[in-house]
Formats: structure tokens, C-alpha cells, sequence
């Protein structure tokens, strides 16, 4: 292979900064190591001409102003999520679609500037955690090819454990996006279900699934997730996340880990090892270890595939269950078969079941902030798991299989290796919509320690969230909408990072929006104005997120005529943003139809 090349965020950010010729060297040394690697990564690799025809857009866009926070970033996607005009096919050639459209998370992320490598392998239809369920063959380990990668995400974790891409985008419905990062010793980021728009995703479990992110630290988890979660009115399952309580961790947060008798490793001494290794580490870093009652929760995970729910499994490939069963994996085939016995009524009963044992963990959460625990019991050579499939796969999902269900987020984390060098990881679990706490949590425990990006050469970077001891994380974040001297490069966005404030996405104002460019405002000022049934261009904005404190503090920065209100935007959502009041137009310079502030100065030189 060609020599590892670190392509973390920061890195990536440095590197292109100093050198305009970076970002094709970069895709082009990527482009190289796909080739070179193990070719069941891989369900569709695109050419390096489509990459540099990307990369060529995006250049022209930043060229002319565009915002993006990815610019560059090469990542990949797995195969049961939609690129336009590359085909899906969920592992499954009988299945085999080809989209006009991407799925909403890849598009946002497009947008923001990332080049889109290629489709990676998977268990067929998302469905186990090994990644050898795949007529594209079984995906080896980053480590020693002898073991299971993990699944279903398996090529995706792969592609960033073996330095082939920045990122990649995973599913997650039983543990698929946990249980490969684990394996192969990168972070693996569970979002809350419907954060990040499951639109244009071949479901599992539609009602369970979520699109994951693989990464080298937890800080890139994070910004990837910046860019691609949001509510999106086309899906469904969508969850506006202002609509829900924002949740926060101290730096000593209350960390439950189940009592002996629960903590299971199926005779793996160095994964138990491994374990009290990273309690003694998280307790070393302030939080209080509190022993809590695994039961419930795990009476939660067997209802997974033991009850009515596994019969949501049919509703991508029952089609092919009952026209083409041979198109099916064998292994699929046999799960499919046996969600056919389930009634109509079996269903609800799973869920009055299910809404009574949520009800006893909920008992356990009051004792926690959030739960920790091995991301998998133990690690299994691929001729083993071939050999018992059932079994050792459900094994493998002793820690994960309940968190969908109980409506959990989680962050996988490495912790470390056992004696034949094969990595383990650990995972912090917390309620709905605590995504960025867990991230910072997770990436203050990574930094315990020196770590390597996967199976690569490269130093884990976990700078993105360094934290005084004993300072509160705090992740309640309120998003403005900032649409002149506040962007980038212009003379108050000092304003913003100075806070903390973090880039969301570049977008445009919805239709009914005017811009005039204010007289006598130092800085020149524009003004933002509401005019019903105006059909205008939208206007070019930048969203930025703040906590609560700094987003109070910047608002008081704000003077007359300017003020913070509420903007639409281009896809139907509102945030706050600047708007200025109709007395301060008058005379003033209207410049609508430049699009934006930006365009508009460029005018002028």
C-alpha cells in the first residue's frame, strides 16, 4: 500500500491552506490506496476523473463565495444509502437500483464540499454485525485479516480505519455502526434516531434505523454531524432537534456500569480487562462509576429479533424473499423466514412490551448520566462466525441491540487491544438528543492515552474537544442565521468563534426575503427584510450554532437597526438570524438580486 496519509479534518484543513495543489494530491493518493487495498471494501469505487471533476466544482463554488466547512474531504458511503448515479444495491445484486437523487445526508454533505469516493460492502440489507453476509465477499479486519471486520457498516469502518477516507457514513439499527468502529479501533457515532434524515436510506428497521458516521476522534464525528443532521420535512421519521430538551454532562458526570453478573465477555479475559482498564480511566478523569441493573435492557435487546419487530425486516427485501429467495443470503434468508410467523397483533404486543420494560430502565437513568459499556463482548475469526453465524452474531450484539429501541444515542470509542493485537472498544450511551455531550465525553476519554487512527500509522488528533478540568459541557446550542459582516472572512465573524460557535451549513434564506445595503454602518451593514409574497432568489446565509451563554452575549451585541428574529429558510425550516427593522431601508441601496452580501461587495471591487 501507499504510505498512510492523515487525513483527519484538521490535518486536511492545514494541508490545503498552505497548498492550493493539496486537494488533488490528496484525492489522488486516496484514490491510489482503494486500489491497493482489499477489493471487498469496495461495492462501487468511483474513477479518479469523477473525483476530480468534484473537486473542480467545489473549487469553482468556493471560488465564488460558497461556505464549505468539508471542502475537499474525501469520504465514503455505504452501499445501502443513495448517491445519485451510482448504483444501490444493499449487497443484494437482484435488488439493484439506480437513484437520480442522493439521500439527504449525503447531499448536505456534498454540499459542504466532500467528494464522495465510492459505495462501500455490507452485510446484505444492514442485516448482522460481522460483515461476511455478502455475495461481495466477507470484509477483513483492518488488523489481522484472519477476523471479522464487524458489520453492518463493515466496508465503511474499513475505509477509515485503513486510511482510505477522512470519514464515512454507516447505518445503525442493532449496533452497525458501533460494532465495526470497535473492531477496528476508530469512533463510531450512533446519533439519535431521525437527527440525521434517514431519507433515501434502504431500511432495516425504518422505525429504528439511523445513519451513522465513522471517524478517526470523536471532534470530526462531531462536525460531520453538524453538516448532515438537521430536520428534513421529507422524511418521515425526521425529529427537529429545537423541538426536544437539549441534554448536558458535567465533567463528573454519574457513569453506570452494569453489576458483575450482567457484564458478559463469553470467556474473553483481555475484553474484560480491557473493560475495567477503561472504567479505572473514566473514573480517573472525574466521573463517579455508579452500578446499575443491565436486565431490563437487555431483556429490551431480545425483542429485536425474538419478537414482531423483526418482521420490519421485510420491508425491503420481501420481495424478493418470496419471488427470489435465492437472490437472498442464506443467513438473511433464514432471519426473513422467520419473521413470516409474526400476526398483526404480535406487533402491538411487542410494543406494549416494550413500553413496559422503557419504563424500568427509565428507573436505572435516574441513577446515571450516561451508561457505559464494552461495545462488544468479543472479537471472532471469519471461519468461525461462517461456521456458526447465529449464534456468534448475536453474541455480538449483547451490548447494542437495545439501544434503538429505547431511543438511545452512543459514541464507540477504541480502548485498546487484547494480546493478539485484535482492538476492543467501549461505548457511552445517554438519551435522545445528548449526541454532542457523548462526543465530547468520548473524546476526553480517547485522549487518555496515545492512539493511532485505526489500523494506520497516524496520531489520533482529539484537540477539537480539550476542556479545562472540572469545567460543565454544555451542549444545549441555539442557531443563528448570520447574513453580512458576521460570515466568514468578513470583519465581525470574530464575534462568532470567538464564542465557540461552530459552522452548521451554508444555505439560503427562502423566497420572500429582500437585502439592502445599509447607509452610514460601520462595518458596512446589510439589512435582511421580510416582504410576503415576494419571490426573490434567497439570500445567501451562513447558520452558526452557539450555546446558550455565548448566544445571549452576541445578542447583545446586537444594535438598532439590526436585530435577531426569525428567518425561513430554503428547505421550510426557521432559525434565528439577523433581520433589521423596515425604518432603516428607506433610501437605503437594495441589492436582492446579487443574492448575497457577499456577491454584492465583490461588485463593488
Amino acid at each position: 500500500m501507499t504510505d498512510d496519509v492523515d487525513l483527519q479534518l484538521g490535518e486536511l484543513e492545514r494541508r490545503y491552506a498552505a497548498d492550493p495543489s493539496a486537494p488533488l494530491a490528496v484525492l489522488r493518493e486516496v484514490h491510489d490506496r482503494i486500489l491497493e487495498g482489499p477489493p471487498e471494501v469496495w461495492i462501487h469505487r468511483r474513477p479518479i476523473a469523477d473525483l476530480e471533476r468534484d473537486l473542480e466544482r467545489a473549487v469553482a463554488r468556493r471560488a465564488r463565495g460558497d461556505s464549505l466547512p468539508l471542502f475537499g474531504v474525501p469520504f465514503a458511503v455505504k452501499d445501502n444509502i443513495d448517491v445519485a448515479g451510482i448504483p444501490t444495491t444493499a449487497a443484494c445484486p437482484a435488488f439493484s437500483y439506480t437513484p437520480t437523487v442522493s439521500a439527504t445526508a449525503v447531499e448536505r454533505l456534498v454540499r459542504a464540499g466532500a467528494i464522495v469516493l465510492g459505495k462501500t460492502n455490507l452485510d446484505q440489507f444492514a442485516t448482522g454485525l460481522v460483515g461476511v453476509r455478502s455475495p461481495f465477499g466477507a470484509v477483513p479486519n483492518a488488523f489481522d485479516s484472519r477476523f471479522i471486520s464487524g458489520g453492518s457498516s463493515s466496508g465503511s469502518a474499513i475505509a477509515v480505519a485503513t486510511g482510505m477516507a477522512s470519514f464515512s457514513l454507516g447505518t445503525d439499527t442493532a449496533g452497525s455502526g458501533r460494532v465495526p468502529a470497535a473492531l477496528n479501533n476508530i469512533v463510531g457515532l450512533k446519533p439519535t434516531c431521525g437527527l440525521v434524515s434517514t431519507l433515501g436510506v434502504v431500511p432495516a428497521c425504518r422505525t429504528l434505523d439511523c445513519v451513522s458516521v465513522f471517524a478517526a476522534n470523536a471532534g470530526d464525528a462531531a462536525r460531520v454531524l453538524d453538516v448532515c443532521a438537521g430536520f428534513d420535512p421529507a422524511d418521515i421519521f425526521s425529529r427537529d432537534a429545537r423541538a426536544f430538551r437539549r441534554v448536558s454532562l458535567s465533567a463528573t458526570p454519574r457513569l453506570g456500569v452494569p453489576r458483575a453478573p450482567a457484564l458478559e465477555f463469553f470467556g474473553d479475559t483481555d475484553a474484560a480487562a480491557l473493560f475495567s482498564r477503561a472504567v479505572a480511566r473514566f473514573e480517573r478523569l472525574g466521573a463517579t462509576i455508579v452500578a446499575i441493573d443491565l436486565a431490563p435492557f437487555q431483556t429490551v435487546a431480545e425483542l429485536l429479533y425474538a419478537s414482531a419487530f423483526v418482521s420490519e425486516r421485510l420491508v425491503a427485501p420481501g420481495r424478493l424473499l418470496a419471488e427470489q429467495p435465492d437472490a437472498l443470503h442464506p443467513v438473511l434468508r433464514r432471519i426473513l423466514e422467520g419473521a413470516l410467523a409474526y400476526r398483526g397483533v404480535d406487533t402491538f404486543l411487542a410494543n406494549y412490551r416494550l413500553a413496559e420494560l422503557r419504563r424500568v430502565a427509565d428507573a436505572e437513568w435516574t441513577k446515571m448520566d450516561a451508561l457505559l459499556l464494552p461495545t462488544t463482548p468479543t472479537t471472532y475469526r471469519i471461519e468461525d462466525v461462517l461456521g456458526d453465524p447465529i449464534e456468534l452474531n448475536r453474541r455480538l450484539g449483547y451490548y447494542t441491540n437495545f439501544v434503538n429501541l429505547l431511543d438511545l444515542t452512543g459514541v464507540a470509542v477504541p480502548a485498546g487491544f487484547r494480546a493478539d493485537g485484535q482492538p476492543l472498544g467501549v461505548t457511552v450511551l445517554a438519551p435522545a438528543f445528548s449526541d454532542r455531550a457523548l462526543l465530547e465525553l468520548a473524546s476526553r476519554f480517547h485522549a487518555g492515552e496515545p492512539s493511532k487512527v485505526g489500523a494506520t500509522a497516524i496520531d489520533v488528533s482529539t484537540s477539537p474537544f480539550s476542556s479545562p478540568a472540572g469545567a460543565r459541557i454544555e451542549v444545549a446550542r441555539i442557531e443563528v442565521a448570520v447574513v453580512g459582516a458576521h460570515l466568514q472572512g468578513e470583519p465581525l465573524h470574530h464575534q462568532l468563534t470567538s464564542r465557540g460557535a461552530t459552522l452548521v451549513k451554508a444555505c439560503r434564506t427562502a423566497k420572500p426575503y429582500r437585502l439592502y445595503a445599509l447607509a452610514g454602518t460601520v462595518p458596512p451593514k446589510p439589512g435582511l427584510v421580510f416582504e410576503a409574497n415576494f419571490d426573490g432568489p434567497g439570500i445567501e446565509v451562513e447558520v452558526w450554532a452557539l450555546d446558550v451563554a455565548a448566544f445571549g452575549s452576541f445578542v447583545d451585541e446586537v444594535g438598532r437597526p439590526l436585530a435577531i428574529g426569525s428567518l425561513v429558510l430554503d428547505d421550510g425550516s426557521t432559525v434565528k438570524g439577523f433581520v433589521c427593522e423596515p425604518y432603516a431601508v428607506v433610501g437605503a441601496t437594495e441589492i436582492t438580486t446579487f443574492g448575497g452580501w457577499r456577491a454584492y461587495r465583490r461588485s463593488l471591487s
